[in-house]
């Protein structure tokens, strides 16, 4: 899993899984899911970032073996 941050677009970018992505559907106008050919969500892209999330504090937790 890997979190990217673009403060020059204030876009958050989560990835999930690295795979190929077969497809990309608006959750909303600033949410876009990608997901793999068997429709699992890979990633999923936020825009307005720092409107809708505290991008400035991340916690991590449960991490597994």
């Amino acid at each position: 899993m890997k979190l990217s941050y673009f403060e020059d677009t204030d876009t958050l970018y989560i990835e999930l899984k690295n795979t190929d992505i077969s497809e990309s559907r608006d959750l909303d106008e600033s949410t876009v899911l990608d997901l793999d050919a068997e429709g699992n969500i890979v990633a999923i892209t936020m825009e307005h970032a720092s409107r809708r999330t505290d991008v400035q504090k991340l916690t991590l937790s449960g991490i597994a073996a």
